[in-house]
């Protein structure tokens, strides 16, 4: 509880806010958010998770007693070449996903490239972004997914927890005013998506990974001016949003895409026994108990 309350209290306290506080409140925070400059708006919005994490790595190391490695994986060390793996992975598709919508209707689409101001924007996000994903993942994906399992002695009660607390995480965001609460659908979904590669690879790596690639093309590639952080992207999506219609494509690409990421990722790493993984029983940890021989 100790550990929880400080690394994660204020997103709880935000949650909470942003569902008691009067509709006019909170447009008002919007409106204040987007009169900053894209720059201050995402060092504001990220650098707090810099110290969170911090917070949360001092935590698990000293209260608990834990090595930071049993935190990030099952196996020896970390393995790098999965997170660069999976980063490149939603990069590609990202990236094809994105020049196929472009190719076919580019009339909403306006080419956005301020040199200065991206190369600000590139270098703050190749620093920042790895805390925000870093604190999300090793909160939901590490600390909260081994807790939770360990207390109630299964792998899928973890999993549904941990992937419906990440889709709470961002009901704040304005995508959720702009589309309506059916976007948290795919944010849920997305949570599940990084649940099972975690459960399934036995560590974090896939998940870091793809976080990471994904938050980093969604402020360098295209914005909007709905999206949670506003930014000097490549690209500026400049139509007049119809949310049922982005609703229904994004929960669309996720049905299509996740299955598709899962699948690559069996693939190469494998992966078998999934019911076990998903579902199993998580044993007690066993005791260390020091043997002394006085022969």
């Amino acid at each position: 509880m100790i550990t929880t309350l400080l690394s994660s209290g204020i997103f709880i306290v935000s949650i909470i806010l942003f569902f008691v506080l009067p509709d006019e409140v909170i447009e008002q925070s919007a409106d204040i958010a987007k009169s900053m400059s894209s720059t201050a708006s995402l060092i504001l919005n990220l650098v707090p998770f810099a110290f969170l994490l911090g917070l949360l790595f001092l935590l698990v190391y000293n209260l608990h007693e834990r090595s930071l490695l049993s935190l990030t994986t099952s196996r020896t060390k970390v393995d790098f070449k999965r997170i660069f793996f999976s980063f490149g992975l939603i990069v590609l598709l990202t990236l094809v996903s994105f020049g196929i919508s472009y190719a076919t209707d580019s009339s909403e689409i306006k080419w956005n490239f301020q040199p200065t101001k991206f190369t600000v924007l590139l270098i703050l996000s190749l620093i920042l972004f790895p805390f925000q994903i870093g604190l999300e993942e090793y909160l939901f994906r590490g600390y909260f997914m081994q807790q939770i399992g360990i207390a109630a002695r299964n792998r899928w009660t973890p999993l549904i927890i941990t992937s419906v607390c990440f889709g709470l995480l961002h009901s704040a965001n304005p995508e959720v005013g702009e589309l309506g609460y059916g976007v948290m659908v795919f944010y849920i979904g997305t949570g599940f998506l990084l649940g099972i590669m975690t459960l399934m690879d036995e560590g974090m790596e896939l998940a870091l990974g793809f976080h990471l690639g994904n938050n980093l093309m969604a402020a360098l590639l295209v914005t909007t001016d709905y999206s949670a952080l506003q930014t000097d992207s490549l690209f500026k999506y400049t139509g007049k949003e119809n949310s049922a219609d982005t609703l229904n494509e994004m929960i669309t690409a996720m049905l299509i895409a996740y299955p598709i990421i899962l699948f690559i990722f069996a693939k190469r790493y494998k992966w078998n026994n999934w019911k076990e993984k998903l579902t199993g029983i998580v044993k007690k940890p066993a005791t260390n108990i020091k043997i002394e021989n006085n022969d």
